[in-house]
């Protein structure tokens, strides 16, 4: 059956279910985030609910509906995807813009003075509800958190997730959870706090040392943490831990509950303690839980911070991690080329192969996220993803934008590179080369330690602005270690907010992908993974520059030398001595003569 057919059956009618529910409660508007209890990026099915009842499949969107309107608010790396999935729904796809207003901006001035708006507390972070109930207050508008309008309606809504959870060992593992739970008791004793509650999946697998598969492409498992002086509990579903794991953080000195008791023992947090919480990374339904007379001290999750700067023997994984992730895409590369042209390949065909060329390699566990493989006009969309209803056949000429990465025991990976198709065009070659100065332009950057990341997005966008050209995505984000694929506190964004918590350290690992995207015609996107290094010192300060990690050729055949500069040039040439001197001993046969032609000096 046709996918945009099943949308506009049954969208309208699951609107239309919903706002019978919310006539029935006196709620003038729902608002349906995308985000769970943990405010993550993928979401199990089970809080999938904007997605189920908007039919839009991206990662990433606000929705709002009323009785007379429906609006879902997303960035530019879905309209085009929006548009085509929103077709027909009855709802309407509300572009952010920077500066322009978005969800929240439109429910206080949208709602009638007086009115209700409803949003499951469970989902919603305790700052953006303030902001939202702020923004409300001027018109005696109500914000209702205590309900989830969705379960009325949702019909066969998929279950909590069961999967297994198991232990990150020695020697990917670096630092015990004994160590982590000592450091972070430390912080709080500087923060003058007595416990500290954790939602944030990332933040809980790396203190304890655990993994999971609860969530598509990132090792975590469902779970919250409270963690106080002399005492620490892990709230995590029944029977996800086995009885030797379960011994395991015993003698750790982890008390076990489960999930759907952390409630209550919040509930039972001592009147006048003081819990160190960070609002935008915990949910104000959660919080609702607590006395009255509990003291909240907000501030950053001090793992965030902690795990975003690696260790130098966790760098020493993540470099191997590079080499087999590097050889991996050799191998598909060299298949790719010697298949081209002789049989049907599809953007499907690339995933299928690239990912199992992936799977061969020690220590892989799973993909980092979807990849996208897209073909020419598809390429112009920076999250498509190719399925079986949609997808492109590799032919004719263009470009093929390839976005991919995996999770391995020691490290995560996250690389794009485009690949010419038949005879690209002198524009795509130019767009190419464009944003391969770009990207050259960050990677060979020193800046002050402790610049807010933000700021550095200049840096890789100027080569680009140049030309007057642009794309509307950030440069980079951080990335973890096995851990997920996005990871903050670094972002490389001039979107983004300069917050303290953004300084770059030593140690963090961020992409560097700008990009350029012409709708309906081609997408150009190019990224590595590099990592924070020690410059050194001067009279102005300590300094920083980046060590890329990314191994793989940059195919030459996409670029126009002659519009790169000397160094430009001598850049891509050592990276290249580089790539070639560490995967070719990983490699025979045709991938390695692929390496060695795709490496060739310009």
């Amino acid at each position: 059956m046709n996918v945009q057919t099943t949308i506009e059956q049954s969208v309208p009618q699951r609107l239309a279910r919903v706002r019978e529910v919310m006539a029935r409660e006196g709620v003038d508007a729902l608002l349906v985030p995308s985000a769970d209890p943990h405010l993550s990026e993928y979401l199990p099915g089970y809080w999938q609910g904007r997605r189920w009842l908007s039919g839009f499949d991206g990662s990433v969107g606000t929705l709002v509906v009323t009785a007379d309107f429906a609006g879902l608010w997303a960035d530019s790396r879905y309209w085009e995807q929006a548009d085509k999935e929103l077709a027909g729904s009855g709802i309407e796809l509300m572009k952010l813009l920077p500066g322009k207003p978005g969800a929240l901006e439109w429910l206080g001035d949208n709602i009638r003075a007086a009115g209700a708006v409803a949003v499951d507390g469970a989902v919603m972070a305790l700052a953006s509800a303030r902001q939202l109930e702020e923004r409300l207050k001027a018109r005696d508008i109500r914000l209702v958190t205590d309900r989830d309008l969705l379960a009325q309606v949702w019909d066969g809504r998929p279950a909590l997730p069961s999967n297994p959870v198991y232990q990150h060992l020695p020697p990917h593992a670096t630092v015990s959870r004994a160590e982590k739970l000592a450091q972070l008791r430390s912080t709080l004793v500087e923060k003058g706090a007595d416990w500290h509650f954790i939602a944030t999946l990332d933040d809980i697998a790396w203190l304890f040392n655990l993994r999971g598969s609860d969530v598509s492409y990132n090792p975590v498992f469902v779970s919250f943490a409270l963690i106080g002086q002399e005492q620490a509990t892990l709230f995590v579903g029944a029977g996800k831990l086995d009885a030797h794991l379960q011994h395991v953080l015993q003698v750790d000195g982890i008390e076990l509950r489960d999930y759907s008791d952390v409630g209550t023992v919040l509930s039972e947090v001592a009147p006048g303690s003081r819990l160190l919480v960070d609002p935008s990374r915990v949910t104000c339904g959660l919080l609702k839980h607590l006395d009255a007379q509990v003291q909240l001290i907000e501030g950053l999750n001090p793992t965030t911070l902690s795990k975003s700067r690696k260790g130098e023997d966790e760098l020493v994984h993540v470099r191997r991690v590079m080499e087999q992730d590097g050889a991996a895409l050799c191998e598909f590369f060299a298949w790719l080329e010697a298949h081209q042209g002789t049989e049907v390949i599809t953007e499907l065909t690339i995933d299928e192969q690239l990912s199992a060329a992936r799977a061969r390699r020690p220590g892989f566990v799973s993909l980092s996220f979807s990849t996208i493989a897209a073909f020419n006009g598809n390429g112009a969309m920076p999250h498509y993803r190719a399925t079986e209803q949609s997808h492109a056949v590799i032919e004719g000429d263009g470009l093929l934008l390839i976005d991919s990465g995996g999770q391995y025991l020691g490290g995560t990976t996250d690389i794009t590179r485009m690949v010419p198709v038949g005879t690209p065009s002198l524009e795509q070659k130019k767009d190419c080369t464009r944003v391969l100065k770009g990207m050259i332009a960050l990677s060979r950057a020193t800046f002050p330690r402790g610049i807010l990341s933000p700021l550095l997005d200049a840096i890789a966008r100027a080569p680009i602005w140049a030309d007057q050209v642009d794309y509307g995505h950030g440069t980079g984000h951080g990335v973890g270690y096995f851990m997920n694929v996005h990871e903050g506190p670094q972002v490389i964004a001039y979107q983004a907010a300069t917050a303290p918590q953004t300084a770059m350290q030593a140690g963090m690992i961020s992409s560097i992908e700008p990009g350029t995207y012409r709708p309906g015609a081609w997408g150009v996107r190019i990224e590595n993974l590099v990592v924070n290094r020690e410059a050194g010192k001067s009279a102005f300060g300590d300094f920083l520059t980046f060590e890329t990690l990314t191994l793989c050729p940059i195919d030459t055949r996409c670029l126009l030398a002659d519009l790169l500069t000397k160094e430009e040039l001598d850049w891509l040439n050592s990276y290249h001595a580089q790539v070639r001197e560490r995967l070719a001993p990983l490699l025979a046969g045709d991938a390695l003569a692929w390496l060695e032609e795709r490496t060739a000096p310009l």
